[in-house]
């Protein structure tokens, strides 16, 4: 993975946002994982809610182009993963986002902050600004 943040991290951050997903946040994991350099985690109040935050996603970054490499999680709608490669959306049922807490076991990745999550009101505890896009 690259050292850098890939600069186009707001389209994914606003195609998320723009659903109405919850508690949105942004890790910078490239430090500490191969598999990815940002995971995205946001939250659904039901399984259809985080159905429809998926679908959302894949449909607006399919307007740019950006197709997923894989999704998982699409039978139960409790846990969505959205692989883009370098950019991994986890969308979640609250309940099960707060049973795997993702966040602590991911507690030394650095949150970022993009113009979309910024106005969203997304979380910005110990966070880094990233250059408007």
């Amino acid at each position: 993975m690259t050292n850098d943040v890939d600069p186009t991290l707001d389209l994914y951050v606003k195609a998320v946002v723009d659903k109405k997903a919850l508690n949105v946040v942004a890790l910078d994991v490239h430090d500490l994982t191969s598999i990815a350099d940002v995971f995205i985690i946001c939250s659904g109040r039901s399984n259809r809610q985080v159905n429809a935050i998926s679908e959302s996603i894949q449909r607006e970054l399919k307007k740019h182009k950006i197709k997923p490499l894989n999704v998982e999680g699409t039978r139960d709608g409790h846990w969505m993963l959205l692989d883009y490669g370098h950019v991994i959306i986890h969308v979640f049922y609250e309940p099960v986002r707060e049973f795997y807490d993702l966040e602590g076991l991911w507690v030394d990745a650095q949150r970022l902050v993009t113009p979309s999550l910024e106005k969203a009101g997304g979380e910005t505890k110990t966070s880094t600004r990233m250059a408007d896009t």
